[in-house]
């Protein structure tokens, strides 16, 4: 048993300390707690082993205690990863509204190009078709056909949305505004640098909710049958003949709100209504959601302007809708071919019969006004007006004049005019209107208690809009605003320039919203201005301008040297020429040409 006495045995005492042998065996009694276990498991060999399989069996205690240890750290660390992976991608979701950044492009940003809904929360398909006052469920073959193509068209869609990008900081931060560079020869209102950001970060920033709408929660419209003209000078029959007692109470801003807002006639914008348009086309201007892009010609007054700069991203999920009467159609046909999908360029072609107004311009407010009405399901709308270019990516133009400024409503300021009493005398000298039209309107504002614009009204910088570009969220409280100034065109004039301030500071007085008015130097940069269709056509008519006619010099003939200089010679007038530097330098006073006529000499001075 020497061989086993090195190793000593512990005590019963002292699970920690060792009991050293003296050569001779342990006592029997009392018996170690180890010598209970069974000698199958601890031992290989007989009873001299005993020791040995004491210490294997520690050991293997110690191996499998580690193993067990280091499981449960690497199931903690797994754990952990899970929990902060899901946090971060779930950032935007607890994110207040505003400015934000978000990794990645979200689930909110994929639902805000995809799924679209009704009013009453049912998605709309393509198999969806317009009948009567409603929507009408088309066979469930039909369906399952259209829903198989929508979830491919949704397949390939997905392979278009940008890189993931964490943003830090604005990229725009530090950028300071400069005035347009100078030009000679451009003296006139020109466009200013600004600062955008890619769209796959615009994409980035995008508020992950709905902006607040202060007090309205809920805006409804009114419509009727048996729509009679009670006062004199107040409306039309698209837009309801709303009373001036009507006026006021639509200014009473509540939670719930029922107003004029244009098509009285009907209970669907669009279906006999005045300003009606095919089914087919309404069901795709209900499929769109999102952001929509609008504009109009309207008695063929514009040139049709193709968006540039558009990324593959925007054509996949941006609208871009232009409305057309009759009359613009059939020019367009002339020179233009419309497909089957009624698409030119990036144009979705929709044309409008049974115009409300005889006034091609006062039709044109139907749509830069009431886009909201027209597309129920979109999120986010830009007008640009027919005769504009637009040269910048739609994500970029909201991030930068909503999101940055988290505002839901911006339109540009009018270059040289502040003051509506100015712009109301420079629509009368222009020829806009009638003047006695726009003297009625300004009086009336007058009593109402309009006054000059001045730097009391401050942080208004403006009250005369250029009215081509709006860009504005849709939302209860803007659409009230521009439910509200579509009232004020149809009552007075369709100069909505006259009307914006007053319906503004109207509704400013009553709730915390305004709309922001952003520098006309901006806008110039997105987008691009052309002639309209009359003055175009007279310039190219118009001949060239006749260009000046040089006088033709004549060689100069050159004279030997022995030829006489003789006074009456012209060369010798050119000789005086020649000199009239060192005639100068002489002290001549004035320098002169001889003339010689009959002997005598004549100055020319």
């Amino acid at each position: 048993m020497s061989g086993v006495a090195s190793l000593g045995l512990r005590s019963s005492g002292s699970y920690g300390s060792l009991q050293q042998s003296n050569g001779q065996s342990p006592a029997p009694a009392p018996s170690p707690p180890l010598a209970a276990r069974k000698a199958g498991k601890m031992s290989f060999g007989g009873a001299g082993a005993g020791g040995r399989g004491l210490l294997s069996a520690r050991i293997c205690k110690l191996t499998s205690r580690r193993r067990r240890i280091l499981l449960l750290l690497l199931v903690a660390a797994a754990v952990l990863f899970c929990f902060l992976f899901s946090s971060l991608v779930s950032k935007d979701e607890d994110a207040p509204p505003g400015i934000e950044t978000m990794l990645g492009i979200s689930d909110q940003v994929r639902s805000f190009v995809n799924p679209v809904w009704t009013s009453s929360g049912r998605p709309i398909t393509q198999g969806d078709s317009l009948s009567g006052n409603g929507l009408n469920t088309a066979s469930q073959t039909e369906k399952q056909s259209d829903s198989d193509s929508s979830h491919k068209k949704l397949q390939g869609l997905s392979w278009s949305f940008p890189p993931s990008i964490v943003l830090e900081h604005h990229p725009c931060e530090n950028f300071s505004f400069s005035p347009p560079p100078i030009d000679r020869k451009r003296t006139g209102p020109r466009p200013c640098p600004v600062c955008y950001v890619p769209v796959e970060q615009a994409l980035a920033l995008m508020p992950g909710a709905p902006s607040a709408s202060p007090v309205l929660r809920s805006l409804n419209y009114l419509s009727g049958d048996n729509l009679i003209s009670k006062e004199s000078n107040h409306g039309s029959l698209f837009g309801g003949y709303p009373s001036l007692e009507e006026r006021d109470k639509s200014y009473d801003i509540k939670d719930s709100m029922t107003v004029h807002c244009g098509f009285a006639r009907g209970k669907i914008p669009g279906v006999n209504t005045g300003f009606d348009i095919d089914r087919a086309d309404l069901s795709e201007m209900w499929q769109c959601q999102g952001i929509v892009v609008a504009s109009a010609i309207f008695g063929n007054y514009d040139i049709m302007q193709q968006p540039e700069n558009i990324s593959v991203f925007s054509k996949d999920t941006v609208c871009f809708f232009m409305f057309l009467d009759e009359e613009t159609e059939a020019a367009i046909k002339n020179t233009t071919k419309i497909d089957n999908s009624k698409r030119i360029g990036l144009w979705r072609v929709v044309v409008v019969r049974n115009l409300p107004y005889s006034d091609a311009r006062r039709n044109g407010k139907v749509p830069k006004l009431l886009l909201h009405r027209l597309f129920p399901n979109v999120r986010y709308s830009i007008w640009i007006d027919g005769k504009l270019k637009l040269v910048r990516d739609p994500y970029q133009l909201l991030e930068r004049f909503l999101w940055r400024k988290n505002v839901s409503f911006a339109i540009s300021r009018h270059y040289r005019r502040f003051d509506v009493f100015e712009e109301a005398e420079a629509n009368k000298v222009g020829g806009k209107y009638d003047n006695a039209s726009i003297d009625y309107q300004i009086e009336f504002y007058k009593r109402e208690g309009l006054t000059h614009y001045s730097s009391a009204k401050l942080p208004i910088t403006s009250d005369v809009p250029e009215g081509c570009v709006i860009i504005r969220e849709h939302i209860p409280i803007t659409n009230l605003f521009t439910c509200l100034w579509f009232n004020e065109v149809d009552r007075f004039t369709s100069r909505d320039q006259l009307s914006f301030s007053t319906v503004r500071d109207k509704i400013r007085k009553r709730v915390n919203w305004t709309a922001d008015m952003f520098l006309d130097c901006e806008r110039r940069d997105f987008v691009v201005q052309a002639y309209h269709r009359e003055l175009w056509e007279q310039i190219l008519r118009s001949p060239p301008p006749p260009q000046p006619r040089l006088a033709r010099q004549q060689p100069r003939k050159m004279l030997p040297d022995n030829t006489a200089k003789e006074p009456g010679k012209a060369s010798g007038s050119k000789r005086v020429s020649a000199k009239r530097t060192r005639d100068k330098k002489s002290g001549s006073k004035r320098a002169h040409r001889s003339k010689v006529t009959g002997g005598k000499e004549f100055i020319q001075l």
